[in-house]
């Protein structure tokens, strides 16, 4: 009873002031709606990630050039230690690997007609699209027995800036000045960790090295970027890892010492880019809690404005026999419903701002119950944490003087 009592006259003291009262849980109501919508953005980025990665399935490996300690970075190698001989061994001697893609990418200039653009051209092999799980849309991917002939298969965004509306198969391309006929077009798969993987043309990997690089004079095989491999089974994948570690230090004669190359699994790759995002949805978390903070502050100065006002009143009920105890208690419910009111109205808001970004990005909408919670007795905790204070006040004022104020 003396709970309800306590809580009813609060509330009635609190209507009684509306303005005052809801600029006061406009800090609360800010900051709570920033955490949670800041929470569920960087969860819904971090299921993102996760979802892109393992679209590319779970037994893919990557042997990239270098010692790579920062990450996955497959364009970026620290020197040209992988060559195309490499990946055709990998292909004949592990038997844990069934299909090999090597990557040789480089800028352009393609023209058709009087449509020009700079595009990244990527030699591979018909096992491409099986590694890097890409379907083609219209047309094919070029196989096997055209590993030398001028074929072109386009990116989405590529066959749409060079053709506009018309159909591009069996149309020819001029690239670095050498014709390519159009065999295939590729479902669009959108961006991917800052690339936009439908700006891109595929060419047969022997046919980029002999005529548009230049290497075909070079006396040792020509160098490659990276190999992307599928192991024969999920199973198989550490196996297959473990063989082409071992098969690969044999060919570059190294028996002693670090690699010249690294082999990244897909978990491996997908466990860093987790970690990344990990550490983001914490930075937002804590970054977004400041408003938590200043929102308590914004509390603690208004209850302290209010004890000023309120000083005849407080002598009042201390003349009529309320003790220390009951002011506090009163003054330090105003506060806690302050808060939780402001803090449940910011939750309402950060879900609501949370669904609005999903809907406009292809983010998912993440919402953690926990978070929830957390962020409604975070939002009581502040209440009460900064509402004492102001109340120790209240309670502490001596009641003639009050009555005299």
């Amino acid at each position: 009873m003396y709970f309800l009592e306590n809580l009813m006259m609060a509330a009635r003291t609190l209507s009684a002031n509306k303005m005052r009262s809801g600029l006061t849980m406009l800090g609360m109501i800010i900051g709570n709606s920033s955490v949670i919508a800041m929470i569920s953005i960087g969860q819904g980025a971090q299921e993102y990630v996760t979802r892109e990665f393992e679209s590319l399935g779970t037994n893919v490996l990557f042997i990239i050039p270098g010692v790579n300690r920062g990450g996955p970075q497959l364009g970026a190698a620290p020197a040209n230690t992988l060559v195309l001989a490499d990946a055709e061994a990998i292909a004949a001697e592990v038997p844990a690997v069934a299909y090999v893609a090597p990557q040789k990418t480089e800028r352009f200039r393609v023209t058709r007609g009087d449509r020009d653009t700079q595009v990244n051209v990527t030699g591979t092999t018909s096992d491409y699209p099986i590694v890097q799980n890409a379907a083609v849309d219209r047309g094919y991917f070029f196989s096997p027995l055209e590993s030398e002939q001028k074929v072109a298969v386009l990116g989405k965004e590529t066959a749409r800036t060079l053709f506009g509306s018309q159909e591009p198969i069996g149309q020819k391309i001029r690239i670095n000045n050498l014709s390519f006929r159009v065999i295939g077009v590729m479902q669009e798969r959108g961006s991917s960790l800052g690339t936009n993987q439908d700006e891109v043309i595929f060419v047969p990997i022997k046919l980029m090295i002999n005529q548009l690089t230049g290497q075909n004079n070079s006396r040792s095989s020509p160098t490659i970027q990276a190999i992307a491999v599928s192991a024969r089974s999920p199973e198989t994948t550490s196996a297959a890892q473990y063989q082409i570690i071992n098969l690969v230090r044999l060919r570059h004669n190294i028996q002693k010492g670090e690699n010249d190359f690294t082999v990244r699994s897909q978990q491996d790759i997908l466990r860093t880019a987790n970690s990344i995002t990990g550490m983001l949805v914490i930075l937002l978390g804590a970054t977004s809690s400041i408003s938590l903070l200043v929102g308590g502050i914004g509390i603690m100065n208004i209850m302290l404005v209010s004890v000023t006002e309120r000083t005849r009143e407080i002598g009042l009920r201390k003349a009529i026999g309320a003790n220390q105890k009951d002011i506090l208690v009163q003054f330090t419910t105003e506060a806690v419903i302050l808060s939780i009111v402001g803090g449940t109205i910011g939750i309402f808001l950060g879900l609501s701002g949370t669904l609005i970004i999903a809907g406009l990005s292809p983010l998912e909408a993440v919402i953690e119950p926990t978070a929830i919670l957390l962020a409604v007795g975070v939002s009581g905790a502040i209440g009460l944490g900064f509402g004492i204070f102001p109340a120790q006040n209240a309670a502490r004022l001596d009641p003639i003087v009050a009555l005299r104020s």
